[in-house]
């Protein structure tokens, strides 16, 4: 998948795994690489900050936990993310059987 077509949709793929219950950013990144059979291996440098603006949009919230004596930051899905989520599932929607018509 080229970067292009990623970077319109990392938000929805991070909303999308946190729609499974909470979990810190690494494991994100691991969901994300695991779902997609290693097709989307996204470095953490693309998405600490997308989780960030997820955060300061109020899609998501976090707090802090500890797990074997390592401090983690936990995301978690707001209802608001839940919406935008649902957005973005329709979007993609739209868009792929735009493309199955087009490229089919």
């Amino acid at each position: 998948m080229t970067k292009l077509v990623q970077r319109g949709h990392v938000d929805g793929l991070i909303l999308a795994v946190l729609s499974d219950g909470p979990c810190h950013g690494y494991a994100v990144i691991d969901e994300l690489r695991r779902r997609s059979d290693g097709v989307l291996d996204f470095p953490e440098g693309t998405i600490y900050p997308v989780l960030y603006k997820l955060e300061s949009s109020g899609d998501v919230t976090s707090s802090w936990s500890v797990v074997d004596g390592r401090r983690r930051r936990i995301y978690r899905l707001t209802a608001s993310g839940r919406r935008r989520l649902a957005r973005a599932r329709d979007e993609w929607d739209a868009f792929s059987r735009a493309m199955t018509g087009v490229l089919a």
